[in-house]
């Protein structure tokens, strides 16, 4: 005899799995490196430091 399946367990896999590949798939056209995050961030913390010592004060 043949196991019964679930069919609405087989289908929300079907699609976290789907979702997860896509994930992947994005993750690897538009995601950025921590390092490449992080250099982006050092230089907006450089431009901050920059514009902050140019200030005027009144």
């Amino acid at each position: 005899m043949s196991r019964a399946i679930n069919l609405n367990q087989f289908r929300k896999a079907k699609q976290a799995a789907q979702k997860k590949n896509e994930a992947a798939e994005n993750a690897v056209k538009f995601g950025r490196t921590k390092v490449q995050k992080k250099a982006d961030q050092n230089a907006q913390n450089r431009l901050d430091a920059h514009l902050e010592g140019h200030k005027i004060d009144r």
